[in-house]
C-alpha cells in the first residue's frame, strides 16, 4: 500500500510519520521516502491518533537529518 504523509520530529534513528489515510498498527514494517532521498525502512513503535512513530532499521546519517531539517524546517 502507498500514501504520502508528512514527517516530523526525524533524528539519526527515527522519525513521526502522519500519514493521509493509512493507520499503522505498532508492529508493522514500513519504508518511507524523504522527498529527495532512497527508501528508508523501519518498524512503527507506537501510534496515537493519526501519528505514526518509525525506528529505522539502520541509523541514518548525521549531517543527513542536519540537511534534511534545513531544507524542510522541523517538518522534514
Amino acid at each position: 500500500m502507498r500514501d504520502r504523509g508528512v514527517i516530523s520530529d526525524i533524528s539519526i534513528e527515527g522519525c513521526c510519520i502522519r500519514p493521509r489515510s493509512l493507520f499503522f498498527k505498532v508492529g508493522t514494517r514500513v519504508m518511507i521516502r524523504p522527498e529527495g532521498m532512497e527508501v528508508l525502512t523501519g518498524v512503527v513503535r507506537w501510534n496515537k491518533d493519526d501519528v505514526a512513530g518509525i525506528e529505522f532499521d539502520r541509523p541514518m546519517y548525521g549531517p543527513v537529518v542536519d540537511y534534511l531539517v534545513l531544507r524542510h524546517g522541523p517538518e522534514a
